[in-house]
This record gives C-alpha cells, structure tokens and sequence, in this order.
C-alpha cells in the first residue's frame, strides 16, 4: 500500500544547533513507568493505523502526532527510524458502514486511506517505511495461524480458528489489567466473550470464515479473513522482527488490541518479548464524551481544513496538550493556537533575535522527557516573547529558531 509524502525535516547541525545528546524516555505502559528508549543504529517502530471508514478524525491525529514526534526526536539523535503501520482495510466496522451508506467495501477502504494520506501529508506527519493494509498482509497471517496451529496455540471452534489466552504465561503483562477488568474491555472492543464452544471468554479470533455477503480469501484452515489482533502482530514480526523498540496506538488499544498482538508473536515466535516498550496516546473529547464514530461526536481534520483552518493551527492544539492526557476539544484552542502560529512566525521572521541555543535545549530536554510538547512550546513562546520586543541581536537566531520548530514539532512557520 502507498504511504505519503514526506515533509522535509532539517537537520539541526546543518542549521549550526548543537547536536542532541539526551536519550528520549517514553512511559512504557506494560512497567508504569517512565523509561529510556534504546534503539540500536536503527529505531524500530510499529503504530496501529486507521480502520478507514471515517478518517481523519482529531482522536487519529492526536495519536499519529504522538509518534511523530518519537520518530522526529530519535531523528534528531542520529538514529536511522524504521516505521511501520498498518490500515485494517477489512473489518466489521468497515463492512457494516459500507453497507450501510450502499458502497463497495473496497471503495469505501479507498476512498477513506486517500482523505487520511491527505491529512496527515497537511499535519507534516512523517510517513511510514511500510504501510501495509489488512487485506495486502493475509498471507502472513495464514503462514502465522499455521505457525500458532503447530504450536498448540490455537484451536477451532466451528468453522473460526481461536487464539487460547491461557498459552501465553505473561498474559496481561502489557495492558496490567486483571481479569475482571479485561472483560468488560474486551466485550467493548471487538471482543466475542459469550462465543459458545471457546475454551476462555478473553480468547481472541485468529481466523474468521467467511460469511454470506462477506469477502474470503482462502487459505489451508478454510476461506475467511483476518482476526483483527493477528494482523498486526504478522505485519510487525515481518517487517520490523521481535523485541522492536515501541508498539504505539491510543489508550483504547493496551487492551484487547496490544496485548493480544504479544500474545501472537510471542507464541508463534517463542521469543519474549514482543516489543520493548508500550507506548499509548490519550483520547480526544468533545462535549464531555470521547470521541468516537459510534457516538458520532467527531472533529475531522479534512472538514476544518476545508473551512480555511491552517494546518499548523490544527498541529499546535495537539501539542499544547501532553500525549498521555485525555482532553476535549474546543474552539477556543483552535483560537489560542492560530493567535501562538501568528507571534512564532512574526518571531521567526525578524532581523535578529536573543540566541537559538538556550531555546534548543529547553524544547530538546522537554520532548527527551516523555514527550513534554507543552512544555516545548513554553520555551518556544518565550523566546518570540523576548524577539519580538526587540531583545537579542543575533541574526542567525531566526532561522535557527524557525529549523528547531520545523525539525521536532513539525510546525513550519
């Protein structure tokens, strides 16, 4: 599958900064704690991408935005970003919304993955090395089925192929939830607990077959499709191997979607653990409820692009807010952030200005610690603060200023 176009990032020595030095921390939500990332040469990352029947909503950019700046800090670190994501371009939810609004699937997925490439291209989100879509990934979720089925990691139940939780010895060990309060989660989140003939109600599906007026692509347990769990543990123990640096996705993701995808991979793989870290995105509101397409209550990037909003508006609401908090979303945001866009770029547009340096590593420390964007655009606010009175004369500043900005918030001014 195509992914988009990539912004052009500045490397901050070439713009005469200081080169990096402090180690990026991200809260790891399987340990509950904030920890130092690690990557090798190489950075590897997967994030759970769109079921692409009502995109780009701001819970979708709050979350990709999250690993963006991941993959621009360990950018600005010198590593080498190895970023994989995935579209679930078939799913319940994608098929009953098509049936629904009387449209092929298929051109739905379509339709939906183009409007998402187009919003994240306006956000400066950094593409993905591999995007890859449910449908383009079944042959390796067959060949890890298969790989499960020889394990005696999965068993049949009719004619669909279930994934036994209790195989895995450290189940739980990513979301840290109990039972009591897996269940619930898992009957909310696409989870079938009350399924007659399954050995545990947490167990997940592996392998649907295929029901009448559903697609099917065939495969050696019968003709069906994906479970939605195995999809991505396939994709990410393909493209990126075991024990890659951080899982990403929305909080609503730890549990069932995270920890059924280690569960997966370390099953079929024998290897522990899945991925080094866990990392999660809080959720997005509006009038006192998460937003969400069952509830209806969505703000889409496209429609307020469409309305005249600037991008990097849009871009800085999401970064006054830290990634792990739940907000809501308000008009008043919208106002503060266009009013922040306009004085930055006033600042960074000046004949000189007080030095880059200090600025650099006021915004390089609070994104190294968990991503501490608000306190990243403090540090920017003071120094246009203190330009746009007139203090400072150094005249590389600006620019300097202006490369900072671009290169880790993504914000071009």
């Amino acid at each position: 599958m195509r992914s988009w176009s990539a912004p052009e990032v500045p490397k901050l020595s070439d713009a005469g900064l200081p080169e990096a030095s402090r180690p990026l921390a991200l809260h790891d939500t399987g340990q509950g704690a904030v920890r130092p990332t690690a990557p090798g040469g190489t950075a590897r990352m997967y994030v759970c991408g769109i079921t692409p029947y009502d995109a780009t909503h701001l819970g979708h950019a709050n979350t990709y935005l999250t690993f963006d700046l991941v993959n621009r800090v360990w950018r600005d670190l010198g590593h080498r970003v190895l970023y994989v994501q995935n579209a679930t371009d078939v799913d319940d939810p994608l098929l009953e919304r098509a049936e629904r609004d009387g449209i092929d699937w298929r051109e739905l997925a379509d339709r939906e993955i183009e409007l998402f490439r187009e919003d994240m291209t306006a956000l400066r989100i950094l593409p993905p090395d591999h995007y890859i879509g449910a449908v383009e990934a079944i042959p390796l979720v067959v060949e890890m089925v298969e790989r499960l089925k020889g394990k005696g990691a999965a068993y049949q139940v009719d004619s669909d192929i279930y994934f036994p939780v209790a195989a895995d010895p450290t189940f739980g060990s990513v979301s840290r939830l109990d039972r009591e309060e897996m269940l619930p989660l898992f009957a909310e989140r696409g989870g079938d607990p009350d399924r007659e003939g399954k050995r545990d109600a947490l167990d997940p599906l592996l392998w649907l077959a295929q029901r009448p007026g559903e697609p099917g692509w065939d495969s050696p347990f019968g003709k069906g499709r994906p479970g939605w769990h195995i999809e991505c543990a396939a994709i990410s123990l393909e493209y990126l191997g075991m024990a890659f640096d951080v899982e990403g996705g929305g909080s609503d993701l730890a549990f069932p979607h995270h920890e059924m995808g280690a569960s997966h991979a370390q099953l079929a793989t024998g290897e522990h653990p899945h991925a080094r870290a866990y990392v999660h995105a809080g959720m997005v509101g509006l009038d006192g409820e998460k937003m969400s397409k069952s509830r209806g209550n969505l703000v889409f990037v496209s429609r307020l692009r469409r309305a005249g909003v600037d991008p990097m508006a849009i871009r800085l609401v999401l970064l006054s807010h830290h990634y792990r908090s739940d907000w809501e979303w308000t008009d008043e945001q919208l106002e503060a952030a266009a009013a922040r866009l306009e004085r930055w770029r006033a600042a960074s547009g000046a004949a000189s200005g007080p030095a880059a340096d200090a600025v650099a590593a006021q915004v390089r420390d609070a994104l190294a610690g968990d991503l501490d964007a608000p306190a990243a655009l403090a540090a920017v606010d003071r120094w246009a603060e203190r330009a746009l009175a007139g203090e400072g004369g150094d005249t590389a500043a600006p620019g300097r200023v202006r490369a900072l900005v671009d290169a880790l918030l993504g914000v071009a001014l």
